[in-house]
């Protein structure tokens, strides 16, 4: 038996850090076989992006990246909120503390930080991504520790600075065919629009429209977020004709700059659809903090419900990511604000949340939908029933927390049966850290040839079948589903 003393940090010095070239494929060696042959066949296809935070001023402005820490480390909640479950301070990470006290982290110190703490990440996803990006993108070849981890800094903010690693010379190293944005319908889009005009520029990038605090009345800055429509519109938001007349000239102004979805976190998929009378006495209510709590949520509901209409009327894909308590620490999201880690699953419902709007859209060729849950009990019980009727309706990926391989196995064993592969839109990386793009695509391709491969294995594919559909899981149907 290998000896066992000794610290961690000793055993983890210097490290090679080598992905396994078979990672996440079938332990069985003529399963592994198929699915190395599925695999090998569109390792190299272009990236389709659909739904992701990466913003396109970092590609209109192509500055290089300054340090590790800022590319890897602090902007991805994946990485810092692990960390902070085991005791390490947001702003340790780099996040600045708006509430005052300490300044963020330097560069340097949140990546001997991140370095220190490696090993906390065996086992999750996020190791696997972190591999990735480092090995595959970075060049990387010894594991990240308190040993190497000053080495690596410097080693890497070097090589960040050379002309092969800036952002447009990555974008097209990662093969990205499409990249969309997740923006704020009061944005002007210079930057998509920069983008569009620079003669240099090949590549792809459009906005989707994320309008979540224009439609959430139960915000406390709902009314402030309607003067900013209201600038930024050109149309007066003080009534509720007002405001939708606003949202419906943003999704406009986004449509001329090539978006092609919309995309909103309610808290659950449940619309309303009251008429004009009863919206209009509803706004007025929690215009001027007179209305209830139920009130001003029957509103957002409204507001959701509105976005779908609009959506059959102008064919902007409807994407639903719900089912998530935003912001569950209130003293984290007063220190470092939203989108910092501390955004919680909830229990999902959608065959009676979805039923006022299928009613109305669900058979209507122009609107498209696509479903996005973190309970993964509906699977198969709701979502892929849905799917498997409505022509509308198309199964999202497995997200946020669930995008990691078992869920994805277990998103794949739920639906197909019922709905078959073809009533799913694709992977979406969802991701605000731009090098861990191509890692986490990598990642859904290698587990859709390994349940492939199981499928060959039981006859119950061919391999030229099982060819066929991760071609297309990872080209036609995230292109279909996202209207691109």
């Amino acid at each position: 038996m290998a000896a066992t003393s000794g610290t961690h940090r000793d055993r983890e010095r210097a490290v090679p850090l080598a992905p396994h070239p078979d990672r996440l494929l079938p332990p069985e060696p003529s399963q592994r076989n198929i699915a190395r042959r599925l695999y090998d066949s569109v390792r190299d296809l272009p990236l389709i992006s659909p739904h992701g935070h990466v913003e396109a001023r970092l590609l209109a402005d192509d500055e290089p990246f300054s340090d590790p820490a800022s590319l890897l480390v602090t902007p991805d909640h994946y990485v810092t909120r692990l960390l902070h479950a085991h005791g390490v301070g947001l702003a340790d990470l780099g996040l600045r503390d708006g509430a005052g006290g300490t300044g963020p982290a330097q560069p340097r110190d949140v990546w001997r930080t991140f370095c220190e703490h490696w090993h906390l990440f065996l086992g999750t996803a996020s190791r696997g991504w972190l591999e990735a990006e480092l090995h595959d993108v970075l060049g990387v070849t010894v594991q990240p520790s308190a040993d190497t981890a000053d080495e690596l800094f410097d080693e890497l903010t070097t090589r960040l600075r050379k002309p092969e690693f800036r952002p447009r010379a990555l974008y097209d190293s990662f093969a990205i065919a499409v990249l969309a944005t997740t923006d704020d319908p009061a944005d002007d889009l210079a930057h998509h629009r920069a983008l569009a005009e620079d003669p240099s520029w090949s590549g792809r990038v459009v906005p989707t429209f994320r309008p979540d605090r224009y439609l959430d009345a139960t915000a406390s800055g709902w009314t402030a977020a309607l003067d900013d429509l209201a600038a930024a519109s050109g149309i007066d938001t003080g009534d509720y004709d007002g405001l939708v007349r606003a949202l419906e000239n943003r999704r406009e102004h986004f449509r001329t700059h090539g978006a092609t979805a919309t995309d909103h976190s309610a808290p659950d998929a449940r619309m309303a659809f009251l008429d004009a009378a009863q919206a209009q006495r509803l706004f007025d209510a929690v215009r001027s903090g007179t209305a209830s709590a139920d009130d001003a949520r029957l509103l957002s509901q409204q507001l959701l419900g509105e976005m779908a209409r609009m959506s059959s009327e102008d064919g902007m894909v409807m994407a639903l990511h719900t089912g998530s308590r935003r912001n569950h620490h209130p003293d984290t999201l007063r220190r470092f604000g939203p989108d910092t880690g501390h955004d919680i699953p909830l229990q999902a419902e959608f065959t009676r949340a979805l039923q006022p709007m299928l009613e109305r859209f669900g058979t209507n060729p122009r609107f498209q939908t696509v479903l996005f849950t973190l309970d993964e009990t509906v699977f198969s019980r709701e979502l892929a029933p849905l799917a498997g009727f409505y022509p509308s309706v198309y199964l999202g990926a497995p997200w946020w927390f669930l995008d990691a391989p078992r869920a994805m196995y277990r998103f794949r064993d739920a639906v197909t049966e019922t709905a078959g592969f073809y009533r799913n839109a694709g992977f979406i990386d969802d991701t605000r850290g731009f090098c861990s793009i191509p890692a986490r695509h990598d990642t859904a391709r290698r587990v859709d040839a390994a349940h492939l491969a199981g499928l060959v294995a039981e006859h119950v594919l061919s391999e030229d079948d099982a060819a066929l559909v991760i071609h297309d899981l990872h080209d036609r149907q995230p292109r279909k589903a996202f209207r691109l």
